[in-house]
């Protein structure tokens, strides 16, 4: 499947469809990321039930502390 994540075509397993899929699939599960897609802000709690097609934007911010 292609998504255009962070502004690149990325090719990902067709066994990924949800964003959660998505955020295992990059090991980013530990930390803290925001999720846009197709231009809308998700909330972490239906990351889950938010599916993933063919063709989707995906934007994904990770913060970071420092000082």
């Amino acid at each position: 499947m292609l998504l255009h994540i962070n502004g690149e075509s990325v090719n990902v397993p067709d066994t990924i469809k949800h964003v959660s899929d998505l955020i295992e699939h990059f090991q980013l599960g530990e930390r803290f990321v925001m999720i846009e897609h197709n231009e809308n802000i998700l909330e972490k709690q239906i990351h889950p039930e938010t599916k993933v097609k063919d063709g989707d934007k995906i934007e994904i911010v990770q913060f970071v502390g420092g000082g």
